[in-house]
């Protein structure tokens, strides 16, 4: 049985990487996410100088929610994400990572706690940082690059027009799951999104 959530401070954090350079790809579909969520809760974004992140402070699904962005580059998340764990004393089943997912399809959304990385350098490196990978996860299908693309290409890449058509639907959702594992907890949040979505 997954534990209930606790009504302590949750931490969910987006990942990307900073500067406008990387903003609107593949990669960087985890900001996006934390960015809508930050909307709904009416918060806004400021420097954490302690933990190197972007924070947005507010309550969600009446809950204390922290919203985070890191400002490193994507393979050295672990820092900030394990600064802002230990600032705001989140224990690691309280923290909710949105990411970019290549092995999903466009689009769908998944959300587990642990496991492996399947190749993703921010979670590898959160996983390093906090000593465990007992966190939880809102994976967000971006699909497989075409042909002989090298992937780590693609996930730098803008999505396509296609694509762009459905975006915000889809981080819409990834947001609504996001605020269903805060509510309700891993499995009613995975019973309820795993059928929307794919």
């Amino acid at each position: 049985m997954a534990p209930a959530p606790s009504a302590g401070t949750a931490l969910v954090v987006g990942l990307g990487n900073p500067g406008p350079g990387y903003a609107d790809t593949r990669h960087n579909v985890g900001f996006g996410v934390v960015e809508l969520l930050a909307g709904r809760a009416g918060a806004r974004f400021s420097l954490h100088k302690r933990s190197n992140a972007e924070i947005a402070e507010g309550r969600l699904a009446g809950r204390k929610v922290v919203l985070a962005k890191p400002r490193t580059y994507m393979n050295e998340s672990g820092g900030p994400v394990a600064g802002l764990v230990r600032y705001f004393s989140v224990p690691p089943e309280e923290l909710v990572v949105v990411h970019d997912d290549l092995d999903l399809g466009f689009g769908v959304i998944r959300l587990k706690r642990g496991g492996g990385e399947g190749g993703h350098n921010g979670l590898r490196s959160i996983s390093r940082s906090l000593g465990t990978k007992d966190y939880l996860r809102v994976r967000f299908g971006i699909g497989r690059p075409p042909g002989r693309q090298d992937p780590a290409d693609f996930v730098l890449k803008r999505f396509s027009g296609t694509e762009r058509k459905e975006l915000d639907l889809a981080v819409d959702l990834a947001a609504d799951a996001a605020e269903a594992l805060l509510e309700q907890g891993l499995e009613p949040a995975q019973n309820r999104f795993h059928a929307l979505s794919g």
